[in-house]
């Protein structure tokens, strides 16, 4: 297999149709949002850390149907039947 160029529009088509980015995506906002209404007030940002990390990973984790999903609709509706 020959090696392919690095363009802005291969990267971009890559976090497009990889379920991983979607997964990270959805970590990222269920920690931005869940951490404020979990974390206590009196705890300090050690502990408000710890409680992004988990709860970005718990994100991830969850989300991996979903982002299947979302790769497979986002490869139908781009690439049509022109899919590998």
């Amino acid at each position: 297999m020959s090696k392919r160029q690095l363009t802005i529009r291969y990267i971009i088509f890559y976090i497009l149709f990889s379920p991983d980015s979607w997964q990270v995506l959805t970590g990222l906002i269920a920690a931005s949002f869940l951490t404020p209404l979990v974390a206590l007030p009196d705890k300090g940002y050690g502990a408000r850390a710890i409680l992004f990390i988990m709860i970005g990973t718990i994100g991830y984790a969850a989300a991996r149907i979903p982002a299947r999903g979302v790769t497979q609709i986002l490869k139908k509706w781009i690439l049509g039947d022109n899919r590998p």
